[in-house]
């Protein structure tokens, strides 16, 4: 495993599969990545699509090639993975897909500060982000009809499912600690033992500032 990468941008590595299936230029590598979705993964913008295509180019994983030219469009690169690209490409892959890494999500940086909000406020937006995480799962949900009904493989959509999967597990994690939270007859179980001292720091602060008070 590689500890660091002279190219880590995730958009680089989706340039490097994208000029595996065969060469490209910019333009259709940005038009390819949104036809297929890809952007709900992979942040992308075109200013940091031609920095990070520069970049792979210096360090000598993809090339320029032939240049061409479509109806009245300016000339555009067309470029091509190399063989270094292609090793790279398969051992930074192997190492995303096989070695967890910690990541620091804001949703998990927010709950390691949620007793900042008084409980019931607290417990009010905990309930708002599952009304708009089920709201997600219904765009996911006809993203993938609409892919079943253009015969796309389900392999291309793997992604897409894994991220189903995940808010589905928060959906319901949320939904047992607002269970937990609300009934605090749950005091023995040491994740909530402490909603009393919660609420009483938030009562010996005059119950907080709340936006619609």
């Amino acid at each position: 495993m590689t500890d660091k990468r002279s190219v880590s941008n995730p958009l680089a590595l989706a340039v490097l599969a994208l000029l595996f299936e065969r060469p490209m230029h910019p333009y259709e590598m940005a038009t390819t990545l949104r036809e297929r979705e890809k952007e709900q993964s992979i942040k992308l913008r075109f200013g940091s699509l031609y920095s990070v295509i520069d970049r792979l180019q210096e360090e000598g994983l993809i090339r320029a090639g032939e240049r061409v030219r479509e109806g009245k469009r300016p000339e555009r690169t067309v470029y091509h993975i190399t063989e270094n690209g292609t090793a790279e490409m398969r051992d930074w892959l192997r190492d995303l897909v096989s070695t967890p890494a910690k990541e620091y999500p804001q949703f998990e940086a927010a709950l390691s500060l949620l007793p900042v909000l008084p409980p019931d406020e607290a417990m009010e937006m905990l309930e708002l982000r599952v009304e708009l995480l089920d709201a997600m799962l219904e765009e996911i949900d006809a993203r993938h009809e609409k892919a079943s009904e253009m015969a796309v493989p389900e392999l291309f959509m793997i992604e897409s499912d894994y991220r189903r999967a995940m808010i589905e597990c928060e959906i319901n994690w949320i939904k047992t600690t607002l269970d937990r939270m609300s009934d605090e007859s749950w005091a023995d179980v040491v994740l909530m033992e402490g909603i009393p001292t919660w609420r009483q720091m938030h009562e010996m602060r005059g119950g907080g500032d709340r936006l619609d008070t």
